[in-house]
C-alpha cells in the first residue's frame, strides 16, 4: 500500500545523509518486527508448555519486558523519515511553499528539543541501573528470573539518539527549502493528497496484477 507522504532524494549532501541514516532505522525497525515474532514464538511455548507439561516457560513475564522498548522504541524513527506519526494537519496541511517549511521547521525543532530531553532523563534512567562492580552489571533485575535490566534501558536513548539525528536532519532540509522556495524539498515526508494517495495505490495493484503469479 501507498503511505501518504513521500520523501524525494537526489545527488545532495542533506539527501545522502538521509539515505545513509536511512539503512540505520531500517535495521533497527527490522529488529523491533523481530522482537514482536520472537515474543509471538514465546507466547507459542508458554501456551504450549502449561497445556502440554503443566508449566508454563520460566521468565515469560520477564522477557516481555526485556522486548518491549525494541516494540515500541526501535522504530520511531524510521517512522518519523516517512511521515508515519500521527499529527494534527488541521493548520498545516492548508500551508503551501515557505510558509509551510517554516511551520514544519518550528515544529521540528520543538520535538527535537522535547526529545533531547528525554535522551537525557533516559540515560540517567539507565546510568541509576549499571553498575561494572554489580554481578551482571546490573543494580536490578527482573522479579522472576533475574534478568538484567539495564540492557532494556539503554535500548530507550539509543532509539531517541537515531530520531535526534533524524530530527537535525530534517530542519537542515526544511532550512534548504525555506531559503530556496523549492516545491520538492528532499529528505523531509512530504504530505500527499487523497487522489494522489489513490493513484499511488492503483499503480501498485496495476504492477501486482501484470507481474505473472501475482494480483490474481
Amino acid at each position: 500500500m501507498a503511505g501518504g507522504s513521500q520523501v524525494l532524494t537526489d545527488d545532495s549532501l542533506v539527501s545522502r545523509i538521509d539515505r545513509a541514516l536511512l539503512r540505520l532505522e531500517t535495521g533497527l525497525a527490522l529488529l523491533s518486527g523481530l522482537a514482536v515474532f520472537g515474543l509471538m514464538l514465546l507466547a507459542v511455548a508458554s501456551v504450549g508448555g502449561r497445556n502440554f507439561m503443566g508449566r508454563p516457560l520460566p521468565g515469560y513475564v520477564d522477557w516481555i519486558e526485556q522486548a518491549m522498548p525494541l516494540i515500541a522504541f526501535m522504530g520511531i524513527s524510521f517512522a518519523q523519515r516517512n511521515g508515519g506519526h500521527i499529527r494534527m494537519d488541521l493548520v498545516v496541511g492548508a500551508l503551501k511553499g515557505r510558509a509551510l517549511y517554516l511551520a514544519e521547521l518550528v515544529t521540528t525543532l520543538l520535538v527535537l528539543a522535547l526529545v533531547v530531553l528525554l535522551i537525557w532523563g533516559s540515560w540517567a534512567h539507565f546510568d541509576r541501573s549499571f553498575d561494572f562492580a554489580a554481578p551482571l552489571w546490573s543494580r536490578d533485575s527482573s522479579m522472576d528470573i533475574g534478568l538484567p535490566i539495564w540492557p532494556a534501558k539503554l535500548l530507550v536513548p539509543v532509539a531517541l539518539s537515531v530520531l535526534a539525528l533524524r530530527l537535525a536532519l530534517q530542519l537542515w532540509a526544511y532550512g534548504r527549502a525555506l531559503a530556496s522556495g523549492t516545491d520538492t524539498p528532499v529528505a523531509v515526508p512530504l504530505v500527499l493528497d487523497a487522489a494522489t494517495v489513490a493513484a499511488l495505490e492503483a499503480a501498485q495493484l496495476d504492477g501486482c496484477a501484470d507481474t505473472p503469479g501475482k494480483g490474481r
